[in-house]
């Protein structure tokens, strides 16, 4: 029997309700990760190189998928909750339909792009013409991209958290086996793992439309609608954490990328790109948690039930520390061998890669506190809160952290312990603004 949003969680529950989320987030990553893989092994580290250059772009214009995407499902869960299901459907569509609209815009404006970020940030030659080569064709599934980020929070949301693993799921799948077959089998290079990435994001973000689009049994379906301007606004705001941490990611990322080509040239960006393959899976336990979790947090501050708050954070809490340590500790066991899977036919960046991976893994020990308190925010419908903290979390503590700590540390050990850094500094915030509003929403 399914789980409906209104009832009361259990630690067993919750898990069952949230773990479809978690393994979405974790198929979604795996996309780049895989990548990676072979376009490391079977086309070379300047390959590598590149993707990661390019990366932060395609990330930073897929914004307004993560932030339509939670920004509004936490609305239409808080509208279910208010037991208003035909407004809360009309809010749904004009949110599907605005991003589909903004994808297409932003494709156009990401092949534009490609070739001038490329170059400033300091590709050329052999790199230049992979960035541009892997971006454009990748910018072909951009707005399948946005609307899979957008679906992943509202299956959640129409109580269908497995369906939505399904469809993630076979995206996953097709991306991993179209790498295979057009990179190592078919000696396609890094554009054959450009095609295999736009397929997979097709699927992951084309199927929803036709299930959402039809006669379904969840609470939601797609269908005609009216311009809410402040729904729209409100989506907006209540999401602009999500689209803050995205924007931010991606210019920190490229002057992460900028510093590393300083002090370590090709390799430090490859290392960097490594780090981040592993990252993006472990930080995705997280993001899949808070996407999951976040929904039922909106119903039941839309019903009032302020037990059930008290409830869902409290626990929430427990969960988040029991994985940050068993992260830590699996990051530090893997660091080796998962380095060697990716980089070990060159001894030098190889070494590079475990060093900067053993001190970047302090990272999981503080980070889901902060990727969850962020969302929790978002839940409630307060999104200058949430904003806030993925502000100061995503680029002001990291941009500063990234630029000081080489310099105090006299190197590329600075690079890798700057994340760390800004997390912690983050917290602090996280912490302080979840104490001054527990008596404005009672969840302590």
């Amino acid at each position: 029997m399914a789980i409906q949003l209104s009832e009361h969680f259990t630690f067993k529950k919750l898990l069952k309700f949230v773990y479809p989320s978690i393994v979405m987030m974790i198929f979604t990553s795996i996309y780049s990760v895989v990548d990676g893989l072979f376009v490391s092994n079977f086309v070379g580290k300047t390959a590598l190189a590149a993707i990661n250059l390019i990366l932060p772009l395609l990330m930073g214009l897929s914004a307004l998928g993560f932030m339509m995407g939670t920004g509004g499902s936490a609305i239409v869960a808080k509208t279910l909750g208010e037991k208003k299901p035909k407004r809360a459907n009309e809010y749904f569509s004009l949110i599907v339909y605005t991003t589909i609209i903004g994808g297409l815009l932003f494709a156009i404006l990401g092949a534009i792009l490609v070739r001038p970020v490329s170059i400033a940030l300091g590709a050329s030659g052999k790199l230049l013409d992979n960035c541009v080569l892997y971006g454009r064709i990748s910018f072909i599934s951009l707005m399948p991209f946005m609307l899979q980020n957008v679906f992943q929070s509202f299956f959640v949301t129409a109580e269908k958290p497995k369906l939505g693993l399904m469809v993630i799921v076979a995206a996953g799948l097709t991306n991993m086996v179209l790498d295979y077959i057009f990179i190592a089998v078919l000696g396609f290079g890094i554009e054959g793992a450009a095609i295999a990435t736009v397929c997979g994001e097709c699927i992951g973000g084309l199927l929803p439309l036709f299930y959402f689009g039809r006669k379904n049994s969840s609470p939601l379906k797609l269908g005609k609608t009216h311009f809410y301007g402040k729904v729209l606004i409100r989506t907006c705001t209540n999401g602009s954490s999500e689209l803050m941490t995205n924007l931010s990611s991606s210019i920190v990322n490229s002057l992460y990328n900028l510093q590393l080509m300083k002090f370590a040239g090709e390799n430090g960006v490859a290392a960097y790109g490594t780090i981040m393959y592993v990252n993006f899976i472990f930080v995705a336990i997280f993001l899949g948690y808070s996407i999951g979790s976040a929904p039922i947090i909106s119903y039941h501050y839309g019903a009032q039930n302020h037990d059930e708050l008290k409830n869902l954070l409290r626990k929430s809490l427990t969960l988040i520390c029991i994985w940050a340590v068993s992260l830590f500790a699996l990051a530090q066991i893997i660091a080796s061998p998962i380095s060697k899977l990716f980089v070990g036919y060159d001894k030098e960046l190889f070494d590079m890669t475990v060093t900067g991976f053993r001190i970047y893994c302090l990272t999981f020990l503080i980070n889901g506190y902060n990727i969850f308190g962020s969302s929790f925010f978002t839940a409630l419908n307060n999104g200058p809160i949430s904003a806030a903290i993925s502000f100061l979390r995503t680029l002001v503590f990291q941009i500063s952290a990234v630029i000081l700590l080489p310099i105090l540390l006299g190197g590329i050990n600075g690079i890798w312990l700057s994340v760390a850094v800004a997390e912690a500094l983050t917290l602090c915030v996280t912490a302080t603004f979840i104490i001054k509003k527990r008596n404005d929403y009672h969840y302590i």
